[in-house]
Formats: C-alpha cells, sequence, structure tokens
C-alpha cells in the first residue's frame, strides 16, 4: 500500500498537466469529464491506502526513491507517511474535490479568454496540494505543498480577472498568507539550524535529547503562526471573509470545507510529531495558547457571522468560528479531543460545502446573494430551502448529524478541562447555525418582517421599521453575476444532488459506529508522539492499543439538543426583530471596522497575532540561560 501513496499527490497533478496542456482544444464536456476522472482516481486510490494501511499496520510509510535514513536516522531521502486521521482527510479531501467538479461540471462559466479546461486544472493542482500537505513527512516539502495550496488558491479567488473585486480579495488573500509562508519558512529554518534535519521524525527525535529553549520557542511560535493563518485564526482571519465573498461558490465549498482545517491538522501534526517530546514545548503552553487562540477565534466568528446579510461573508465567519472549536479541541490535547475533532471536521466540512453550493443557486438564478434582496423570493425552490435550513440545524449541532457527535465528543473532553469551554460550544454552534437558519427562513420562506421596511409580514408598510446600515463589509456592495453563463431557469441536477449528498455524507458519520471506533483509535495513535518516529526512522510497525470510541452518551446527545434549540429560538428573534440599528448595531461598529479590506490593517493585525501567540506561549517555557 505505501508505493500507492506519492500517486495520490501524482495523479491529480498530472491531470492538471494535461488539461493545462490540452483542455483548450478539448469541447467542454471532455474537459470536465477527465478533471472528475483524475481527481475521482486520486480520490480512490486515497480510500484504498486508508483500508489497507488499517489491516497492514496504522502507518504507511513511503521514502521516494528508496531513500531510507541509516542507522542513526540521518538521510537527505523525501517521506511520504500517513497514519488514519491524515490518510482519512486525504480522502475527504479528494471526494469533496470530486464534489466540486461534479457541481461546477459544464455549468460554471469561465471567462472567455480561458476558453475551458483551466479551471478543473487548477482544482487538480489545489488537490495535489492539499494532499501533499497532508502525507509530507518532511518540514520544507511541507512548506512547498503549503505555497502550492496557497498559489492555487489565490488564483481561484481571483479566476475572474475581468472584474476588480476578485483581484482585491485574491490579493488580500495572497499577501496575508504570503506572510504566514514566510514565517513557516524562517521557523524552517531556525530547526534546521539546531538540528540539521528536515523531517518531522528526525527533527522530534534530535530534539528530544536537547532542553527546550529561546530557539526552540522562536521556531514553533513561528511555524504555528503561518499555520494559523492558513486556518484563519483570529487575529489573522481577515482575509477569508474577504475572499470568501468574491470567490467562485465551488472554490468557497473547497476554502471552508477543507483548506481552512488544514491550517489546524498542521499545527496538530507538528506538535506531536516535532514538539511533544522532552526538548520540544510544555503541553501547558501549547494547551494554553490553542485554547485562548481558539476561544477569541470562536467567539468573534460567531458575532461577525450573526451581523452577516451577505450570505457568501455569513457562511466565511461561520468557519473562522468553528476553526476555533477546532483549536479548542486540539487544544486540549487529548485523545478524545482529537477524535472528537477530527469527527466535527469532516461532518463540518461537507455541511459547510453544501450549505455554498446552496448559496452558489441562489447567486446564478437570482444574481444576489443579499439576504435582505432575496427576501421571499425562493419560495419556489423548496428543496433548496430544505437543504439549506438542514445544513443550519447541523451547524447547531442536531443529533443525529456528524457535526453533533463530534461536537459531543470535543464537549465531552474540554469538560474535564473547564465546564465554561463546554458552554462556548454550544453558544457557539447555536449563534453560527440561528444565523444561518434566520437567513434560511427569510429567504427560501419570506418569513418575518419585510427587511428593507417596504413591507410587513402581510406586505403592507410598516411605518416603524427604519433602515439598517448594510453590514456587507469591503468588496460586497451588491452587483453580483451568476456565475452560470446567464440566470438559472432550471436547476441543473449535479447542482441539486452534490449539495444532497454531502448532507447525507454529514449525516452518516453521526450513525455509522464504525467510523466512531475508528476515529477513537486514530486519535490516540495520532496524539502519541514516539510512535510516529518509530514507524518512520526505525521501520517499526506500531500496534498501540485503541483509544476510547466516539460515540453517542446522553450529556452529548442532551448538549447537542440545547444548541439546537437555542439556536431555532436566536434565529425567530433574528426574523422577528426590527431592522433598525440598536444598541448591538453600535456595540459592534468597531468589530466591523475591523474588517475594513485595507491590506495594511491586515498585514498590522498578523504582525499583532505572531506576539499574541508568543506572549500566550513563552511563559511557563523553561529556558537556558
Amino acid at each position: 500500500m505505501s508505493r500507492l501513496l506519492p500517486l495520490v499527490v501524482v495523479v491529480p497533478m498530472l491531470g492538471a498537466a494535461v488539461l493545462a496542456a490540452g483542455g483548450r482544444r478539448l469541447p467542454r464536456i471532455a474537459s470536465d469529464s477527465l478533471g472528475v476522472f483524475f481527481a475521482a482516481v486520486s480520490a480512490v486510490l486515497s480510500a484504498v491506502v486508508l483500508a489497507g494501511g488499517t489491516h497492514e499496520g496504522p502507518y504507511v510509510v513511503e521514502w521516494l526513491g528508496g531513500w531510507r535514513p541509516g542507522a542513526g536516522g540521518q538521510g537527505v531521502g523525501i517521506v511520504l507517511a500517513g497514519e488514519p486521521v491524515s490518510l482519512g482527510l486525504t480522502a475527504f479531501t479528494s471526494l469533496l474535490v470530486v464534489a466540486v467538479l461534479v457541481y461546477s461540471w459544464r455549468y460554471f462559466e469561465e471567462p472567455p479568454r480561458r476558453r475551458t479546461g483551466s479551471f478543473p486544472a487548477l482544482i487538480l493542482l489545489f488537490q495535489a496540494g492539499m494532499c501533499g500537505f497532508c502525507l509530507t513527512g518532511d518540514l520544507f516539502n511541507s512548506f512547498v505543498f503549503f505555497e502550492l495550496m496557497g498559489v492555487v488558491a489565490y488564483a481561484l479567488t481571483g479566476f475572474r480577472v475581468e472584474e476588480p473585486r476578485p483581484v482585491q480579495g485574491a490579493l488580500a488573500f495572497g499577501i496575508v498568507n504570503s506572510l504566514g509562508g514566510y514565517a513557516m519558512l524562517m521557523g524552517i529554518a531556525l530547526l534546521y539550524a539546531r538540528t540539521g534535519e528536515l523531517g518531522f521524525a528526525q527533527v522530534g527525535r534530535a530534539l528530544d535529547g536537547q532542553r527546550a529553549d529561546a530557539l526552540v520557542l522562536a521556531a514553533f511560535v513561528l511555524l504555528a503562526a503561518g499555520l494559523l493563518v492558513k486556518a484563519a485564526a483570529v487575529p489573522f482571519h481577515f482575509w477569508l471573509p474577504d475572499a470568501h465573498a468574491v470567490a467562485p461558490t465551488p472554490v468557497c465549498m473547497l476554502l471552508s470545507g477543507v483548506m481552512v482545517e488544514l491550517g489546524v491538522f498542521g499545527v496538530a501534526r507538528l506538535y506531536w510529531t516535532i514538539f511533544a517530546g522532552p526538548g520540544g514545548l510544555p503541553p501547558e503552553a501549547f494547551t494554553r495558547a490553542l485554547v485562548t487562540v481558539g476561544v477569541l477565534t470562536a467567539l468573534l466568528g460567531a458575532v461577525m457571522s450573526w451581523r452577516q446579510r451577505h450570505v457568501k461573508r455569513l457562511l466565511a465567519f461561520s468557519t473562522v468560528s468553528h476553526t476555533g472549536l477546532f483549536l479548542i479541541g486540539v487544544g486540549l490535547l487529548t485523545p478524545e479531543g482529537v477524535a472528537g475533532t477530527s469527527l466535527y471536521v469532516l461532518a463540518h466540512g461537507a455541511v459547510k460545502a453544501a450549505l455554498f453550493a446552496c448559496t452558489g443557486i441562489l447567486l446564478d438564478r437570482y444574481a444576489s446573494v443579499d439576504e435582505h434582496e432575496l427576501y421571499g423570493r425562493a419560495r419556489e425552490l423548496p428543496f433548496t430551502g430544505a437543504m439549506f435550513v438542514l445544513g443550519g440545524l447541523a451547524v447547531c449541532g442536531m443529533p443525529p448529524f456528524g457535526t453533533s457527535l463530534g461536537k459531543a465528543v470535543a464537549e465531552e473532553a474540554a469538560g474535564h478541562t473547564g465546564h465554561w469551554l463546554t458552554a462556548v460550544f454550544v453558544l457557539v454552534s447555536a449563534l453560527t447555525g440561528g444565523a444561518i437558519l434566520r437567513a434560511g427562513v427569510r429567504i427560501f420562506a419570506g418569513a418575518g418582517p419585510r427587511p428593507d421596511g417596504t413591507g410587513g409580514p402581510g406586505g403592507q408598510p410598516d411605518a416603524q421599521e427604519g433602515t439598517q446600515e448594510p453590514v456587507t463589509g469591503p468588496l460586497t456592495d451588491g452587483g453580483e453575476q451568476p456565475e452560470t453563463a446567464g440566470r438559472l431557469r432550471r436547476i441543473p441536477g449535479p447542482m441539486l444532488v452534490v449539495p444532497a449528498g454531502l448532507l447525507a455524507a454529514a449525516l452518516a458519520a453521526g450513525l455509522v459506529p464504525q467510523l466512531g471506533d475508528g476515529a477513537g483509535d486514530a486519535a490516540h495513535l495520532f496524539a502519541t508522539h514516539d510512535l510516529y518516529e518509530a514507524a518512520v526512522l526505525d521501520g517499526v510497525t506500531p500496534h498501540p492499543e485503541g483509544g476510547p470510541p466516539a460515540h453517542w452518551n446522553t450529556a452529548g446527545v442532551l448538549l447537542g439538543l440545547l444548541s439546537t434549540a437555542l439556536g431555532v429560538g436566536i434565529a425567530v428573534l433574528g426574523v422577528r426583530r426590527r431592522p433598525y440599528p440598536g444598541i448591538g448595531d453600535r456595540l459592534l461598529a468597531p468589530l466591523r471596522r475591523l474588517q475594513s479590506g485595507h491590506i495594511g490593517d491586515y498585514v498590522a493585525w498578523t504582525v499583532a497575532g505572531l506576539a499574541l501567540v508568543t506572549l500566550l506561549t513563552a511563559p511557563g517555557t523553561h529556558m537556558l540561560p
């Protein structure tokens, strides 16, 4: 099975090369079919390696070209290493890419100068970068794949270069994420200067025999900050809503569905493979940093999500908020926290991609994604509306969706640290899910007073209503254009089948018991520092004891029902609320102004975030004089 690992990355790269070279000479149906074919082959390979790895041993390791390290663990070979968590994330990434290509099959309109083939080629290259990032066991190649998926994401965000707003959004995305890449590269240089190695396992083993000092701390801060930029954690998050607001809908499905989560995965893997040993970072310092940043991210993202009327920005801030919950789950440093977060990430990615797919239908039919402009106009789309509302309930954490199971397991792990963290999970899920439900019932059912003040529930003018300051932020002042050749009169089958399938997958994640059992075992393996070194450097096939399964319990079900009830209640209050500015708008005005759209402001906040991670990590770290 190990020999299939390189193919998971090579196949989509090959597909991208074929489409880049010959896509313009092929008819649209041929280029789209080739894109789906290459993505599906990579997805099948990922699934085969995941299934085969579980039978042959938990770790699948392949040294490219057979350049294995010597007896002392030193070497210059490049290694791909996968265990169930990274292999599962790779398989999910590939399947989501297939879903995105099917969703946009023959309907997504490319700018005329590109003709055909460039969009699926970029998507395949994006897939290769994300899969390579999940599987690489080398710091420098991790940076290479990090930059590959970043560069492709910038190009996809600004895909419609004929329009100024996508270019501006892509520019902010590119500059902020490039700063994260530079920070990551500097951290790699520090570790290489200290250990003379670049492999995760080699660097981790070299640090195990030393004592942590300021250089190790600085390396961790730089590496973690670079990955937190990709994860859109506060205060590195400003690029994400601006990019989502202008990126094509299929691209948003990937950005929110998996790319942001890869930043969280990268931080977790970085700690357990390199810094979890005696010469790395104290556990309390890592927990303090990630939990603090996670709580800030979760709360700010939830509040900002509630205040949006631009549906893409609403969903983007919901992604920011849930990234905070993922960081909390990883920061707990327990197998239970990792197991719950793993399930949460997979189910949330499927749900969020489905919600963006439904939003794309609105954009392509009505040329708008503004909650107020779309008030009641989508009554003619009951199936799309039902999927949107189901997605909102899943975000709330309604059982038996996989989002609820993952949240329940992570909540239980967080409860051992402090019950207030459990309250954060419940509140954030309710607020973000309630914002989605509010938008859904207004758009698809015309519930509540007309937001623009032109009519009440019965269509009559309501003199008590005022006007609300648009909460659209930069780059989203209206004027969205459909992504199809014209406004859709009939919704194509693939655009309905894909979100339905994604929601079904999120539901299955909460109902299939084998997935919970596997998540427990995979989390225990992922969170064990020594086993990775033994598998990669010594060729030892570890068979650790299984971790606690991620199964439903009474408290988790009740908390899921509570957050769902709160989300529904918040949505009802939001729909019935008069839309004139109130005290909440005035209190939140400074937060809205922070999302200025000015790249200089975002760069300043990125530097401030670097300082914040340093301040959170440094206390309690024992350093050499």
